[in-house]
């Protein structure tokens, strides 16, 4: 590919290179051949006066000098024909050529001169120039002169050789350029390639064809790409490893969800025969029956957690294919829900709960069993955590492009140093009572991430905990 683009900007620096030259080199030949013509015209002109003076006073002599002169000078000849065409002056001219007859002839018929043509370096090595001698009125003669067009020529390659030398740079540096740009526009792609390449051949073989018509590949691996054959490949591996990638995080989703309803089958046969034998349970070892109990009951509840939490963490484009239309709620509405369902567990624990409503719509882009299942993590923390006396508000704000729910409450609250460990899976505060799993914060992060948000803890002054949940807010055209 760095050959096509290399071999790409020198084609269209040579075509720029040669609509500057070619023009400017064909304008200085115009130019030149110019100068020549009215250079010799004017000659021409004062050998026709001179002429047209002998004519009137009878003595050649004068003009004669005048021609061998100017013949001597510069080497070009000069020819002067009287009124009935005959030879007047000749420094040199073949009067039987075609060219110069012809030439006479139309001087003495005072007709329009021919333009000449421009000169090129491989033009003739002279050319003619008749002027008559008189007025329009009357015609007493003609002068030719035979001009020599080496010097113009000599000028004319010379300018076009600067020239030359000047595009050869100008594509020599353009080429330079070219290559500079091409390594370092290509250099990334390549290393995209490489990178792609081998992170696909980590991954587990993708799908290569679909068994069934609900078996489907994604739409990005029936693509037909255009461009140079680089780019197609790379394109093609990140297809390949995109789904690859989709693959592996369906199968390990998939791994968690079948383990954790492998693993619920036995463990509620347990617990069933764990109660029946509870009666049968000797006083000296009930302590250690309602041990092994309570712990069956905590595997449960973390089997239950895990299985949430491959669910939360897997992005909307793989979980669900539902239009967009109907991933959106508002955020206030939801938060009053929660409030009436929270409500009484709120007062049975002898602490307020109540909203903060920002007094207009704001439509989050979740759905409502999304941003509910979100809101109960930090409400059912605040209800077990908080203690007795405890107010808790659950405010919702507006930013551009933002909506933000805030669960705040003035509790016992958490160290400064734990913090930042609250979304940490399995993580359980020093403070924290017996039966909890450590993985409600860590699910509601994750909710929140895989919708495009985010989920923060801080702390609140002077003692309490708040626990903010930002989303992207619905964009209304």
């Amino acid at each position: 590919m760095r050959r096509r683009l290399l071999a790409a900007l020198t084609v269209f620096a040579a075509i720029a290179v040669l609509a500057f030259a070619v023009p400017l080199s064909l304008t200085y030949a115009t130019s030149r051949t110019q100068e020549l013509v009215l250079g010799r015209s004017g000659d021409a002109d004062r050998f026709a006066t001179l002429a047209d003076a002998v004519a009137l006073e009878g003595n050649d002599a004068a003009l004669a000098e005048e021609v061998a002169r100017y013949h001597e000078l510069y080497g070009e000849n000069v020819l002067v024909v009287d009124a009935r065409g005959a030879t007047a002056v000749n420094a040199g001219v073949d009067i039987i050529e075609p060219a110069v007859v012809a030439a006479v002839a139309d001087a003495r018929r005072n007709q329009r001169p021919h333009p000449i043509d421009r000169l090129m370096p491989w033009s003739d090595p002279t050319m003619l120039v008749a002027r008559p001698v008189g007025t329009g009125v009357q015609v007493n003669g003609a002068v030719v002169i035979e001009a020599s067009t080496w010097q113009a020529r000599h000028d004319i390659t010379r300018a076009w050789l600067i020239i030359g030398v000047g595009g050869v740079g100008a594509m020599v540096l353009f080429t330079l350029l070219a290559l500079t740009l091409s390594r370092w526009v290509l250099r990334p792609l390549a290393a995209l390639s490489r990178a792609v390449a081998e992170l696909t051949a980590t991954l587990p073989k993708a799908r290569s064809a679909p068994q069934a018509a609900d078996d489907a590949p994604p739409a990005s691996i029936a693509r037909h790409y255009g461009g140079p054959p680089e780019m197609r490949a790379v394109a093609e591996s990140f297809d390949a490893m995109a789904l690859a990638v989709a693959d592996s995080t369906e199968a390990q989703r998939q791994l968690v969800a079948d383990t954790a309803h492998a693993m619920r089958n036995p463990l509620a046969a347990l617990t069933i025969r764990l109660d029946s034998l509870e009666y049968a349970i000797p006083q000296t070892a009930a302590d250690t029956f309602r041990g092994a109990s309570a712990e069956v009951e905590r595997l449960t509840t973390l089997l239950d957690g895990l299985l949430t939490l491959a669910v939360a963490e897997t992005p909307d484009a793989f979980a669900t294919t539902a239009g967009a239309a109907e991933h959106h709620c508002d955020a206030g509405q939801v938060v009053a829900d929660r409030i009436d369902a929270w409500h009484s567990a709120f007062a049975a624990a002898g602490q307020s709960l109540r909203a903060e409503q920002p007094g207009r719509p704001a439509e989050v882009a979740v759905t409502a069993d999304v941003l509910a299942q979100i809101l109960d993590v930090p409400l059912s923390n605040s209800n077990r955590y908080a203690g007795s006396g405890a107010h808790t508000v659950v405010s919702v704000g507006i930013e551009p492009g933002w909506v933000t729910v805030t669960v705040r409450d003035d509790g016992r609250g958490v160290p400064d140093d734990e913090i930042h460990k609250l979304t940490t899976r399995f993580f359980r505060g020093s403070s924290a009572q017996a039966g909890g799993s450590g993985l409600g914060l860590p699910i509601a992060a994750a909710l929140a991430q895989a919708r495009g948000g985010a989920l923060s803890v801080s702390a609140v002054a002077p003692r309490g905990l708040a626990i903010t949940v930002r989303l992207p807010a619905v964009v209304v055209s």
